[in-house]
């Protein structure tokens, strides 16, 4: 799920967005992805309970799951050496 390099930069820039959410339209330049890609992978994110999503007009806002995405962040940190 997150061996697609694209996967791992939309969460990246998701969590750094003011409320840690962003639209399509937002993450298609970003990326340099086409429209179609973009929502694939959200897709697969929000079907591996990374993102949670909401339909606003015409467009669909995707969040980050805080819990989950800590558990990533902890498990995706390299141990500090000593």
């Amino acid at each position: 799920m997150l061996g697609e390099s694209a996967r791992l930069q939309l969460l990246s820039f998701i969590a750094v967005q003011p409320a840690q959410e962003a639209c399509v339209c937002q993450l298609i330049e970003p990326l340099r992805l086409s429209q179609p890609t973009v929502s694939h992978h959200l897709k697969v994110l929000y079907k591996a309970g990374l993102l949670q999503k909401e339909r606003r007009g015409t467009w669909i806002y995707y969040r980050l799951v805080p819990e989950r995405f800590e558990i990533l962040q902890k498990v995706l940190t390299l141990p500090k050496s000593k």
